[in-house]
């Protein structure tokens, strides 16, 4: 018997959700998926896959950008990503948005959060909403980004995409700010908001939960062991402040658990994951899984249909192309991907800056429409988006 996404939800309503046994990961991928001697790991794109220019850097913009994330607000997608003028973690960064009435042709980039002073650095913290709000999180770094202290949360609230709120702080459950930043992530699952945050001094990936439907108090910390890492000698302590697991995104399988997947900073190039079945108070320790990653931010979540998927892109190496969406029919097993941008796609490197090389960089992800929709930043310096429609990735 097949047990259909529906079926599962109900089992689980009568038995509670089974978590996997302890060390097992919580998903697996189909085998010889991802073809390492084939040009763009032998994918192809779904039909009717499109991509869109959001901004192209020109010699008189910015020509570097990052982090992008999507949301939509009142029948318009937005936009959040973070800009410099060439470097990246560089002390002019500022967080742009940008509106679309279709996904297809966007407005020029508002300022969202400036530039920071003396010090303090503002990064993307991405998007929430509760279909009457939205919310922009920006993340802050009060010694900046290199400094390797870590930072915490502000947001700002409109009705209407125009006008903007003064900041404040995220807070959790207790009333008092969040000391962290909060991953560009939140998702809502069985009437909660969960998401990661990077926990200061440092940064230190935990999951966090939330009852309010804005997300911007009520935060508590899920209880997860995060795994060792593998530092010694001088860096070891600067080491210990950067935990193995970052960058976390999530999705919910059908039975009921909630899987948070995690870039891998031990060189693994692979993701880890981590699942929680009583809706985010606990999860496993993060364990290896088979799905390849280059080592960079991705994202996660489910069709309406209940459909799981992964965006990543799937390189057992550094490189981070290409840019593929992966798909599993209960979030158990993962067996098929689709190109979303390849090796042929990718423009031209056309300006030099810290940190930027080849690649499509910081995939996040949001159903709007008819429409799964992916955000990047190409070569770390065009904002882009690829949709594909979703009778496309249907089983």
């Amino acid at each position: 018997m097949r047990v259909t996404a529906a079926l599962a939800t109900a089992l689980v309503l009568i038995c509670g959700p089974v978590a996997a046994a302890d060390g097992d990961p919580p998903y697996t991928v189909a085998p010889n998926l991802f073809r390492l001697d084939a040009p763009d790991l032998g994918l192809t794109p779904a039909p009717g896959t499109e991509t869109f220019t959001v901004f192209a850097p020109t010699q008189d913009t910015d020509r570097f950008s990052n982090g992008v994330v999507l949301i939509p607000f009142r029948g318009r997608l937005y936009a959040q990503w973070q800009s410099s003028a060439r470097d990246e973690d560089a002390a002019d960064t500022w967080v742009a948005y940008s509106v679309s009435d279709d996904g297809e042709t966007w407005a020029a980039p508002h300022v969202l959060a400036p530039k920071g002073q003396g010090g303090r650095m503002h990064s993307s913290g991405g998007w929430w909403t509760d279909g009457e709000t939205l919310v922009a999180y920006v993340n802050v770094w009060p010694e900046g980004f290199q400094s390797g202290a870590g930072g915490f949360t502000e947001y700002r609230t409109s009705t209407d995409g125009v006008t903007w709120s003064d900041p404040r702080r995220v807070t959790g459950a207790d009333g008092r700010p969040v000391e962290g930043v909060i991953e560009q992530d939140p998702h809502l699952i069985d009437g909660r908001v969960m998401t990661g945050f990077h926990l200061r001094p440092g940064m230190i990936a935990t999951p966090f939960f939330t009852d309010d439907s804005l997300g911007v108090t009520g935060w508590t910390a899920g209880q997860m062991e995060n795994l060792p890492r593998d530092a010694s000698g001088a860096q070891a302590a600067h080491e210990r402040r950067l935990s193995r697991e970052i960058e976390p995104s999530l999705f919910r399988r059908a039975d009921g658990c909630v899987v948070m997947v995690f870039r891998d900073e031990e060189l693994s190039f692979r993701q880890l994951a981590s699942e929680s079945c009583d809706r985010g108070v606990t999860w496993t320790t993060p364990v290896l899984t088979d799905m390849p990653d280059a080592r960079a931010k991705q994202s996660a979540g489910n069709l309406p249909d209940g459909t799981a998927y992964l965006v990543n892109a799937p390189n057992s190496d550094r490189p981070r192309l290409p840019l593929a969406v992966t798909l599993s029919r209960d979030g158990r097993l993962f067996d098929r991907s689709h190109l979303l941008r390849g090796q042929g796609d990718l423009q031209p490197l056309r300006f030099e800056g810290q940190y930027k090389r080849p690649g499509y960089h910081y995939p996040k992800s949001v159903v709007w429409g008819a429409y799964l929709y992916v955000a990047y930043a190409a070569n770390k310096e065009d904002v882009q988006v690829t949709r594909v429609p979703l009778r496309s990735l249907q089983y």
